[in-house]
């Protein structure tokens, strides 16, 4: 018989916590309301209710604050921008600051336009998000002013938006997780780094997945205070449900539909089988 391995206490306790927050949101179900862009919706809210979350995916100014007032998560996805959405952006995220409750911001395309990172910033400057989740190249356009994405997909590697995830956390006091290969996952306040190396290549060949990394992101910070644990804890839960689906050499239309099956059958033992988490 081969030796058993035992797991490290530390590693243990963080795959323990990953899995109490996806039992907490199967059981809560927490309203994530989502102002996000028309290529998405569908896809992010399925993947909401399949883990187990509520979503609402409302864009209205007129509604803005009686809608946060009923969510646990405010999502905010400047995918497809138009200046009545930013507005309600705005107006949304003040409110969720005020209420205490956790933002998520997903600068999608920024570095591509000078309106998507004016529009990136802006938000960044008056609704002090939570956690700032995007591709490296977003995230180094919001430091260093690049124009360096292809349309909204990356050009840079995570570990090239390292010393940017830090700078950008530092200077808003909020979480930064860049989703790339190996995701990872900065909060300066804390001097904390985590890398998860969940998921497949063909993933990337499937639209709205990094938009699908925020929204559940939102899940994740609806029942865990800490938002370094949740935006690592989402992308771990990203990356299984999409080695989950592919398992069964599935192409990009197959693998969208199997990501939600896993989402909403994954359990215990998928957790600590496939996980792959360091420094959390």
């Amino acid at each position: 018989m081969p030796p058993v391995v035992l797991m490290p206490q530390d590693v243990r306790e963080a795959f323990a916590m990953l899995w109490d927050d996806i039992q907490k949101i199967r059981a809560d179900a927490p309203v994530v309301h989502n102002i996000t862009n028309y290529v998405v919706m569908n896809t992010t809210a399925n993947a909401l209710l399949a883990l187990g979350a509520s979503p609402v995916m409302a864009h209205a100014i007129e509604e803005m604050e009686e809608m946060v007032g009923i969510a646990r998560a405010l999502v905010l996805n400047i995918g497809t921008l138009s200046a009545p959405w930013v507005e309600a952006m705005v107006k949304a995220g003040r409110a969720a600051g005020k209420r205490g409750i956790p933002i998520v911001l997903d600068p999608v395309g920024a570095g591509a336009t000078t309106y998507r990172t004016t529009t990136a910033k802006r938000l960044l400057a008056e609704v002090h998000p939570t956690i700032v989740r995007g591709n490296a190249s977003e995230i180094r356009a919001l430091v260093h002013a690049e124009r360096g994405t292809k349309g909204v997909d990356s050009s840079h590697d995570t570990e090239e938006a390292l010393d940017a995830a830090r700078a950008l956390s530092t200077e808003y006091r909020c979480v930064v997780s860049v989703s790339g290969a190996t995701d990872i996952i900065v909060d300066a306040g804390r001097d904390a780094v985590a890398r998860v190396r969940n998921g497949v290549p063909l993933m990337t060949r499937v639209t709205g997945l990094g938009c699908t990394a925020s929204a559940l992101t939102g899940a994740f910070a609806a029942v865990n205070p800490s938002a370094f644990h949740a935006a690592a804890h989402a992308m771990a839960t990203l990356g299984m449900a999409g080695e989950m689906g592919a398992a069964q050499n599935a192409g990009p239309g197959t693998l969208q539909v199997r990501l939600l099956d896993a989402l909403q059958v994954m359990g215990k033992g998928d957790v600590d089988h496939l996980v792959r988490m360091e420094g959390v």
